[in-house]
């Protein structure tokens, strides 16, 4: 188990049956970003991976 996953697993657990929307996500992410400058490159990454799940032309 990657150190990582325990805030998966965290998250899973206390928000598991939450549903949220992607622009509250988004917000939420630029609220990080906000408080934890340092993590903008690796956010940003991860905003990109999401958005582009589905892109054939990626894979």
């Amino acid at each position: 188990m990657y150190f990582t996953d325990r805030g998966i697993e965290e998250l899973t657990e206390r928000r598991g049956d939450e549903q949220v929307s992607m622009e509250w996500l988004a917000e939420r992410l630029r609220d990080f970003v906000d408080q934890n400058p340092e993590f903008e490159t690796p956010i940003e990454r991860f905003a990109t991976y999401l958005a582009r799940l589905d892109d054939e032309d990626d894979e």
